[in-house]
């Protein structure tokens, strides 16, 4: 025992020699201070985690529902975790003492020029080996230790990376559904203005057989419908691609029959926090992801460090042994052994070095991605809060001038039944009513992709899992 204590104190002496001097991570992560972020109020509450359940729409609920439990790249992400965690416990299982058993049975010429002496050299005899045999190597150094932090750091950003997806698709989903619903109108608005058109036409050709036109408004006026028509052609293929792409999201290859086309004026408009604070930072699971990465990539450099220090194993043995397979079991052929290993590295031409600044640079790398997905998240945050407000005023803008193309056609109409005017003055009016409203929906799909954008920057209702107990 005393002579394997010196050899442990040799190695620890020896490891004085390793240059790690100077390699070590330098950037830093960005807080919520140097952000200008305030502190976290409970007051300012996120998204929920159903957000989209506020519009009102229990047709698009259950698609939401549908595309978490179905869309393909959701299940590619729950595939990545599992592999994250399988490699989480394969890093867990190299802290405990590792236990193997062996049976040989051999057939065996001996060589006469070896250790075996006559008779048994030259001879051919049965071999037999049964033995357990068991290592465990002591983590004075903290490598495994590190190791397993680096794996669970993998695996919980695999698993908020997982988390960021799901906001993301749910996000989509909405997008989508309301994309179908903006398209719905404004084909019913197309319709009517061929409609229109087809009034005009018809007006227009009355008059030129009664001699108060000529063929250039006929012409003018086929100009329009078939303008008219065309434009019905153009969203019909909007909505086909809107659908499909909406039954992309669910995992199907085509939305069923039973899905009926959303109206823009059913949905309710989505409550959006006034203001960002620090507890912001926790709730983007994006955000989460990137933090995990810089705990892992630090963990790695404690791994590329500690392979500058001596790896000590203990291993041991015990079975039987024995020459000739009816002995194999008695207890002559009983045997065991047990001592430590020791490897040390004294010259590694710089290997080691090497690695422990890649890893140093990897650290780096992942805060630098940390701080890039902070700022890049404020800056949608800043981007969704401003489209609302900008939203907002054009919506009010536009309400003044439905009302005054309204008030215009109202007038044309009443002169018309006075007989002061002829219908084709009202149709013309009306044109300026149905392109009003063709903005007026426009803007109000606007206003909703605005609020879903200021819910997932907000972080889309996601909330941390609590750690499992031994990982706090």
């Amino acid at each position: 025992m005393k002579s394997w204590m010196g050899v442990c104190l040799a190695a620890l002496a020896l490891t004085g020699c390793a240059d790690m001097l100077g390699v070590a991570p330098s950037a830093r992560l960005t807080d919520a201070g140097q952000l200008g972020l305030p502190a976290a109020d409970s007051a300012a509450l996120g998204p929920a985690q159903d957000w989209w359940t506020a519009l009102g729409d229990a047709q698009l609920d259950a698609l939401v529902a549908e595309a978490l439990a179905h869309n393909p790249n959701l299940q590619a992400a729950a595939a990545r975790v599992a592999k994250a965690r399988s490699v989480e416990q394969m890093a867990t299982a190299a802290r405990y003492p590792q236990i193997s058993g062996e049976l040989d049975l051999n057939r065996q010429k001996l060589s006469s020029d070896y250790i075996y002496p006559p008779p048994l050299g030259g001879s051919i005899q049965d071999m037999g080996n049964l033995q357990i045999g068991g290592s465990w190597e002591l983590d004075f150094f903290g490598k495994n230790a590190a190791a397993i932090r680096a794996a669970l750091g993998r695996s919980r950003a695999a698993e908020a990376e997982a988390d960021a997806a799901r906001v993301l698709l749910a996000a989509n989903v909405v997008r989508a559904y309301v994309q179908w619903a903006r398209l719905d109108e404004q084909r019913a608005l197309a319709e009517r203005a061929l409609a229109q058109r087809q009034q005009m036409l018809a007006i227009v050709r009355d008059r030129v057989q009664a001699g108060l036109d000529t063929q250039l408004e006929v012409r003018q006026n086929e100009t329009g419908r078939a303008d008219s028509r065309t434009q019905i052609a153009i969203i019909d293929q909007q909505i086909d691609a809107s659908r499909n792409a909406l039954a992309a999201l669910l995992g199907q290859p085509r939305l069923a029959d039973d899905v009926r086309a959303p109206r823009l004026a059913q949905f309710k408009p989505l409550a959006v926090p006034s203001e960002l604070n620090a507890d912001w930072l926790a709730r983007r699971a994006d955000i989460a992801a990137a933090r995990w990465r810089v705990e892992a990539a630090a963990a790695e450099v404690d791994v590329a460090r500690a392979q500058f220090y001596p790896n000590i194993n203990l291993a041991a043995f015990v079975g039987y042994q024995s020459l000739g397979f009816g002995n194999l079991l008695k207890s002559d052929s009983f045997q065991w052994g047990v001592g430590p290993a020791i490897g040390l590295p004294i010259f590694e031409g710089g290997r080691l070095r090497a690695n422990l600044a890649a890893s140093s640079a990897d650290a780096d790398a992942a805060s630098a991605s940390y701080n890039a997905t902070v700022i890049e998240a404020m800056r949608e945050v800043a981007d969704q809060s401003q489209a609302v407000q900008a939203t907002a005023r054009q919506q009010a803008e536009q309400a003044r001038a439905l009302q005054a193309a309204e008030g215009a056609y109202d007038i044309a109409h009443e002169r018309y039944t006075a007989g002061l005017g002829n219908y084709l003055t009202v149709l013309v009016a009306e044109t300026a009513v149905l392109a009003q409203r063709r903005q007026q929906a426009d803007l109000a799909a606007q206003a909703i992709f605005s609020q879903i954008g200021v819910a997932q920057a907000m972080g889309g209702g996601w909330r941390p899992a609590a750690l499992p107990v031994g990982h706090q």
